[in-house]
């Protein structure tokens, strides 16, 4: 059941309340359909950044040869950006 108090002050709640349609489940039947739900959408959630992300120029992949472009129009494209 939704909390009166994070309506009043205008938060979302973690989770969207979940209202039983059919049946009567009993508390733990809830309580376990509830857990699998809750479950499922942290799986879902978006982590956050890693906030150790290397910088691409210091990237060890930039070391690597690469193919030398053929002389053309529009081989300096090719002769910056990686393959």
């Amino acid at each position: 059941m939704l909390d009166p108090t994070t309506e009043e002050q205008g938060e979302n709640p973690p989770f969207p309340p979940i209202k039983v349609v059919r049946g009567n489940p009993t508390p733990e039947e809830l309580a376990a359909a509830l857990a699998v739900v809750r479950a499922r959408a942290a799986a879902v959630a978006p982590q956050a950044p890693d906030s150790r992300t290397a910088d691409e120029w210091s990237d060890p992949a930039r070391t690597v040869p690469r193919r030398v472009p053929h002389p053309g129009p529009k081989a300096w494209r090719t002769a910056f950006w990686p393959a």
